[in-house]
């Protein structure tokens, strides 16, 4: 079983050199920590940066320098900073490789639902609706199951929609699964954790087809 950064590591692998990207809260943003040694990608935040780096080291934080969920960061030799109408016109223009999100839930046919539980305080929107709705390759980053042990792998959203079938992928700390037009296809099991375990903790359907292999972390 992964923890988050575990999970941030497995999402790593499917970062592509020149790749832009933009994270979400969360488990995503431990993603810049991970990129692969050689590769160059840049990490778009829709405050209105590109060019992330890792995050800082404590007592080296920058008050000035936040992503959108006003986590302090770093940035790279040649990075930018911009005004939000022309970071969202970069997402809406779909100048935006790779978005990796967190969620709430998940549905069977790629639904996705991460800004709202109703009568709780939650921080908002954010980029979230422009994301899922101009991005081609959405990775959500999420645990497979809420405090009570419930799955938030559905067949169906039961929670304020933020995007209809638009993910693309999901990685949690068991799985790795690919949403196709059939439903969601498991492609990997994280160490330790057999199918079982996970069918058990999914209430959405799976499909799976033949030996599923366990994850490579490192």
């Amino acid at each position: 079983m992964l923890d988050k950064i575990g999970i941030a590591k497995r999402i790593a692998k499917e970062l592509q050199d020149g790749f832009y990207v933009n994270l979400g809260i969360g488990i995503p943003t431990l993603v810049a920590n991970y990129v692969p040694e050689g590769m160059n990608v840049e990490f778009q935040s829709e405050n209105g940066v590109l060019g992330m780096g890792p995050f800082p080291f404590e007592g080296e934080e920058d008050a000035d320098l936040i992503n959108a969920g006003k986590q302090t960061i770093t940035t790279l030799p040649g990075a930018s900073f911009f005004d939000s109408a022309t970071s969202f016109g970069m997402i809406r223009g779909k100048h935006v490789d790779l978005t990796i999100l967190g969620a709430m839930e998940i549905s069977e046919n790629g639904d996705i639902a991460n800004w709202k539980i109703p009568q709780k305080m939650v921080k908002g929107m954010g980029g979230a609706m422009d994301l899922v709705a101009s991005a081609e390759n959405i990775i959500v980053a999420m645990m497979h199951v809420n405090k009570k042990g419930e799955s938030k792998i559905l067949k169906k959203c039961t929670l304020p929609l933020t995007g209809v079938n638009c993910v693309k992928k999901v990685v949690t700390e068991l799985a790795v699964m690919e949403i196709t037009p059939r439903g969601i296809k498991l492609l990997e099991r994280a160490p330790g954790v057999t199918v079982e375990q996970i069918v058990k903790a999914t209430e959405a359907e799976l499909i799976i087809e033949g030996n599923i292999p366990e994850m490579v972390i490192n």
